[in-house]
């Protein structure tokens, strides 16, 4: 399904949260979800009955279900393109990212999710796909990510990396890297795809420093 462009002024000031834990989405990257507790399967079909624009936000700190912890200020907007149900009543969707937010104030809101007003106007840029930039060290960070794959046995289609485009092949990488939520946060935020990948090159090194060389033992 093809995203129409959507300006500042088109993107709704209140938007349902959906709080994860080591979860971000970030423009134009595809989110998959499993979705099955019952707040979240009312706000994927309250989603689905209005403009389908779900806000996905990482909780500060860990916490027991159904408890409102803390969420950091900046998430992803994502719109729901893809939708499907089981046969034990899960959803399985997909959101679409479109740009990043930032929470003004939480409402007190009567629905059992989270809403909150929110601003875009921090990620102008969010709305146009990002090129390379001058800033950007394409082959350095080629670089580290082989060494990773090639460190941790990970299969991949090299050819298409080296073509894909910087912010398609950082912001997927950036979505899916075993890391911490903070560190998840950190890439979020990055005001770039030039900054994104430089946070990425720095976890890669510290993921590479911290494990011994396929075939080595790792020294005491």
């Amino acid at each position: 399904m093809a995203e129409p462009n959507r300006s500042e002024q088109q993107l709704p000031d209140v938007l349902p949260l959906f709080p994860l834990s080591g979860v971000i989405l970030l423009p134009r990257g595809q989110l998959p979800l499993n979705v099955f507790e019952p707040r979240y399967l009312a706000l994927v079909d309250d989603a689905l009955s209005s403009e389908r624009m779900i806000g996905i936000v990482q909780p500060q700190t860990e916490s027991p279900q159904n408890s409102r912890p803390p969420l950091f200020n900046i998430g992803g907007l994502g719109r729901l393109t893809a939708f499907a149900e089981t046969d034990d009543g899960r959803y399985l969707i997909t959101l679409s990212g479109l740009t990043r937010f930032r929470i003004v104030r939480e409402l007190s809101a009567l629905t059992p999710y989270r809403q909150a007003q929110v601003a875009y106007d921090r990620f102008a840029d969010d709305r146009n796909s990002q090129s390379d930039g001058p800033n950007l060290d394409r082959a350095a960070f080629l670089r580290a990510l082989k060494r990773y794959f090639v460190a941790n046995r990970v299969d991949s289609d090299w050819e298409s990396i080296e073509k894909a485009p910087a912010e398609a092949l950082v912001n997927s990488l950036s979505m899916i890297a075993p890391v911490q939520p903070a560190e998840k946060q950190a890439l979020l935020e990055a005001p770039s795809v030039a900054e994104r990948a430089s946070i990425l090159i720095a976890l890669i090194e510290l993921a590479l420093a911290s494990q011994p060389v396929h075939g080595e033992s790792k020294p005491n």
